[in-house]
């Protein structure tokens, strides 16, 4: 999925999807809530994408 198929279906401007992927901007309670009644998601599941992206910025260690 690209920014800009995020954005529209988030319902939010492509430029603001790209500016908090780069860290320029924070991910507001508004765009939260965004993002979570676009995909269906509650905030346990969101907590558990959060877990996994923090596991794999880490990296991930070759297969045996």
């Amino acid at each position: 999925m690209t920014q800009r198929d995020f954005a529209r279906i988030v319902s939010c401007s492509f430029s603001l999807i790209a500016l908090v992927e780069v860290g320029k901007r924070r991910v507001t309670e508004d765009l939260e809530h965004k993002i979570k009644m676009a995909f269906d998601i509650d905030d346990k599941q969101l907590q558990s994408i959060t877990s996994l992206i923090s596991e794999f910025s880490k990296g991930i260690p070759p297969f045996m």
